[in-house]
């Protein structure tokens, strides 16, 4: 019986832990539109400098 429970455990151990730290509710850089790159200070797409 302890077996099956800590094989069990360690099955879905991996996908509790993604599940707690996915977190979709905020843009990452890969989804800022072209020409704007992510700011991590204010969390969001700002527009590119141009030099």
């Amino acid at each position: 019986m302890k077996t099956i429970l800590l094989s069990t455990l360690l099955t879905l151990a991996p996908a509790l832990s993604f599940a707690a730290g996915c977190n979709s509710s905020h843009d990452t850089a890969a989804s800022c539109p072209t020409g704007q790159s992510w700011d991590a200070k204010t969390s969001q797409c700002v527009d590119q400098a141009s030099s």
